[in-house]
């Protein structure tokens, strides 16, 4: 049939954009005729990348803080607490690893979020906040903590920003 050998058979007007229709293979291998579904570019994908590292590393954070502050804490934080008080702030600490963990499920439940300008607004929130906590922690702990906790929130937050140009 003539429908099936052109690969695009019309564009159609959206409300953003064209779209391609014509004959495709689905994921389940069967053909079908519609809109043509369209290939991520790496802009794409970069962000949700980058969005994921950030909440894995507050998930990192959310576990040190609030399971092993007295081990694995006092090695990360030695030079911004004496020793000493390790034990003393285990509960500060795990209050702390908690908002961290909040963090994390924020960013996460963008990734899920169907509505691309949700998605977008509701990472950007969160990475926004990821950024001001980094800030604020190099300023009033160590200045590692901006480079561990803000440098890569403000990446992402370039990466979702950016992906509307691409």
């Amino acid at each position: 049939e003539l429908r099936e050998a052109l690969p695009v058979i019309a564009k159609e007007k959206t409300a953003n954009d064209f779209v391609d229709l014509g004959y495709y293979t689905d994921e389940r291998g069967y053909k079908r005729y519609g809109e043509i579904p369209k290939q991520k570019n790496i802009m794409e994908i970069l962000p949700k990348i980058l969005i994921s590292i950030v909440a894995l590393e507050h998930i990192y954070i959310l576990w040190m803080e609030m399971f092993a502050w007295e081990t694995k804490g006092k090695e990360v934080f030695k030079a911004a607490l004496p020793p000493e008080m390790f034990k003393s702030t285990k509960g500060l600490a795990a209050n702390q690893g908690l908002y961290n963990g909040f963090l994390a499920a924020g960013l996460i439940w963008s990734l899920f979020i169907c509505d691309e300008k949700w998605q977008d607004n509701i990472a950007l929130f969160f990475l926004g906040c990821v950024t001001i906590a980094g800030i604020y922690g190099a300023i009033s702990s160590t200045k590692k903590i901006f480079f561990v906790q803000s440098l890569p929130a403000i990446l992402a937050i370039i990466a979702v920003l950016v992906q509307e140009f691409f």
